[in-house]
């Protein structure tokens, strides 16, 4: 599918909001890795940039040792703004790698596995909540929690899941295991 590369950082922020933080995962995904990572890099970059600018411009100024000068800093402003660049560059491609994978179909295997875990989660919720009918509330917002839950398992119910499918059952299966 050709989207946008904004899109695709849209992708990217709703694909690693969805994934579940559960250590657990690593041994079945390989995918969680990249995931914790490209959550790391997009929390602490961008304050490393702003880190990194200030300081070489701070040394490069002088001022440690003494013999400051402001015509120093901003001879070191454009060197300073290409580091500043690369980091900040750094999330942002995170973002889009992620938007990328997410949209990926899921392999055979993966599929399979997919599919098997979708009619658990059905049966599961069958098993839980029987049907209470369409008047039966609960404290949020007067919606039935298992017709949210049925909802969201028909929208997951996809010939050919991706990457963000996955990602939304297994956040599905961990909130209905609480």
């Amino acid at each position: 599918m050709n989207i946008s590369v904004v899109q695709l950082i849209k992708l990217g922020q709703k694909y690693l909001s969805l994934w579940p933080d559960k250590p657990e995962l690593t041994q079945y995904f390989e995918d969680y890795r990249g995931v914790q990572s490209a959550r790391f890099v997009c929390r602490y970059f961008p304050a490393l940039a702003m880190f990194t600018v200030i300081m070489q411009l701070y040394v490069a100024s002088g001022y440690p040792m003494g013999q400051g000068s402001i015509n120093n800093a901003i001879n070191a402003l454009p060197q300073a703004l290409v580091y500043g660049l690369f980091l900040i560059s750094m999330p942002v491609q995170a973002l889009v790698l992620s938007g990328v994978k997410a949209d990926k179909l899921l392999p055979p295997s993966l599929a399979s596995w997919y599919h098997s875990g979708l009619e658990k989660v059905k049966q599961q919720g069958k098993k839980q909540f029987p049907e209470q009918g369409e008047h039966s509330n609960d404290r949020n917002n007067g919606h039935s929690y298992s017709h949210r839950n049925k909802n969201a398992i028909a929208k997951l119910a996809t010939y050919k899941p991706r990457y963000i499918d996955l990602a939304q059952l297994l956040q599905l299966t961990f909130a209905t295991t609480k």
